[in-house]
């Protein structure tokens, strides 16, 4: 009972640790909030409409950082890691004899799930704006092809986050893709805060992509516009 008390106590931990991830470390970032300069001018350029910004490569072919769907760049110095949805882990770890260690992997699955599903994507990819001197992230989610536009997707999706608020939806072309964009505001109940957030999204024909710039506060969110404008006008499908 102790080992198992011990395995349930480390999956929770982890989920824990990956709640942290999907938030953007929000408590280690708040310790550097001092560092954004050049979220700043940043800021400024894109409020002038200027969307220049150095790219630091392409992410979403096979090979790359993130294998996706879709492919686009990402701007200097942001660093892009793969998300592990986890899906069905080893479910052979029931020992049959009642212990509850099974359900206590199910509960911690489920949490997980939770955590990296909004409406009808998944995480797959975040595009880590700190080493830019920036506090926030691009997160790209994925999910199984079906019927729906872009548009439809998108609305699913906010539909499942909280206090979201004046969405304005609009649409937008980059090359031969099509899709569906939203500005809006989020208002975090914990920190009674409202700050900015946009997202965009395209369907193809392994399914649809939602890419959300997310951030500390909305200073954040406008200084790092300029990334987002660059992912969204070179995005390609495959």
């Amino acid at each position: 009972m102790l080992v198992g008390a011990r395995q349930a106590r480390r999956r929770m931990a982890q989920v824990a640790l990956l709640a942290g991830v999907l938030t953007g470390c929000s408590g280690a970032a708040e310790d550097d909030t001092k560092t954004t300069a050049s979220a700043t001018a940043s800021a400024e350029a894109a409020s002038d409409g200027d969307t220049a910004v150095k790219s630091g490569g392409t992410i979403g072919a096979a090979g790359s950082a993130c294998e996706l769907p879709v492919t686009f760049d990402i701007a200097q110095y942001w660093q892009a890691e793969a998300v592990d949805a986890g899906t069905d882990k080893d479910k052979s770890a029931d020992s049959g004899d009642g212990s509850g260690a099974a359900e206590e992997e199910e509960l911690a699955q489920e949490i997980a799930d939770a955590l990296l599903r909004q409406g009808p994507v998944t995480a797959a990819c975040e595009v880590d704006a700190k080493p830019a001197g920036n506090i926030g992230f691009l997160r790209i989610w994925t999910g199984k092809p079906g019927a729906d536009d872009a548009r439809t997707v998108l609305e699913a999706f906010l539909a499942e986050e909280k206090g979201v608020s004046k969405a304005k939806y609009s649409a937008f072309k980059a090359g031969d893709i099509a899709g569906a964009e939203v500005k809006y505001l989020v208002t975090s109940e914990l920190l009674e805060e409202t700050k900015e957030e946009s997202a965009l999204a395209v369907t193809t024909e392994e399914g649809p992509v939602v890419i959300r710039l997310g951030g500390m506060d909305t200073e954040e969110h406008r200084g790092m516009l300029p990334a987002y404008e660059l992912a969204k006008k070179t995005l390609r499908v495959g």
